[in-house]
């Protein structure tokens, strides 16, 4: 197993975010360099057991997702070539596969969730009141059930502590209603563009995250895409209704948390090596198959 890049600075780049799980430092020409790290966070706080690989594993998923989605929806990502920036030999090999360069954009504080299925936090909502994001929900829905149509559940970004989950009242109230039902739009043709994509690899995708900020005065897809991080996929062959078939995600992190009777604040316990090992796997499986779908349906350079 290669070694963990939990943390990194660059000497001649100043660091301008340092972010659960990624890095930003700013580039000539408005641009930033983000770098992926193997740090993990779940319910918000970051874990201090690191997933050796898994950030490239998501740069290489996001940067993968941002090509294929650019003709949906403007992204801010530009390219992975690091040979004109100011890095030591040393910096650049560490970086290679788990950077991208992207756009420098204002971001709007809000995650765009949109959900397709019955999980998580939703589940839990639903399960006590009937309700989804404060939203009266279908009766007799099961835990994993499809949804009659997928919903946008946004929340409020908190940089420190655990995000809020919000209607869709109070986010134009936050944003404006005009905005709020831009975001709204383009989170759902996105998801359900990525749904197909995701089903010809074999997987559902039951839920997952979006960010939004302006670049100018353009509305731009940022910080990362449809990743194992960002999203709940499920294999198609092992769906049943009332029972959440194992995740390709970091599900497996979540339950091992839950049940090992932490309270969801920091500091949070240590991962065990199978746990660790396992994500990791499941990580890796998402983006071959991911890949190896869009090669075929010529989409995407299988060695990129």
């Amino acid at each position: 197993m290669t070694d963990a890049l939990v943390d990194i600075e660059l000497e001649h780049l100043p660091l301008v975010w340092r972010g659960k799980v990624r890095n930003s430092f700013t580039l000539e020409g408005d641009r930033l360099l983000i770098v992926a790290t193997d740090r993990i966070s779940a319910f918000d706080v970051i874990l201090p057991s690191p997933l050796p690989g898994k950030g490239a594993v998501l740069n290489r998923l996001s940067c993968l997702w941002f090509e294929w989605a650019q003709h949906i929806q403007p992204n801010h990502y530009l390219n992975t070539d690091l040979t004109s920036l100011p890095l030591s030999d040393d910096e650049r090999t560490s970086l290679i596969g788990r950077s991208m360069i992207v756009q420098r954009a204002s971001r709007i504080d809000v995650e765009c969730v949109v959900r397709g299925y019955l999980a998580g936090s939703a589940w839990e909502e639903y399960r006590s009141t009937g309700t989804i994001h404060g939203e009266r929900a279908p009766s007799g829905l099961r835990k994993g059930s499809k949804l009659p149509a997928p919903r946008f559940t946004p929340a409020r970004k908190v940089d420190t502590g655990h995000d809020e989950n919000i209607s869709r009242s109070t986010l134009g109230q936050l944003v404006g209603s005009s905005l709020a039902d831009t975001l709204e739009e383009q989170s759902l043709a996105l998801y359900l563009r990525a749904t197909e994509a995701a089903e010809r690899a074999g997987f559902i995708l039951a839920d997952t995250k979006f960010e939004f900020g302006y670049v100018g005065e353009r509305l731009t897809l940022i910080d990362e895409a449809l990743t194992p991080d960002s999203s709940r996929y499920w294999d198609v062959r092992q769906v049943m209704v009332g029972n959440v078939p194992p995740a390709f995600d970091k599900q497996i992190v979540r339950d091992w948390l839950t049940d090992s009777g932490w309270n969801k604040q920091p500091p949070a316990p240590a991962l065990p090596p199978a746990i660790i090992a396992e994500t990791l796997r499941r990580y890796q499986d998402v983006e071959r198959r991911i890949r190896s779908s869009m090669s075929n349906d010529g989409k995407v350079d299988d060695n990129a």
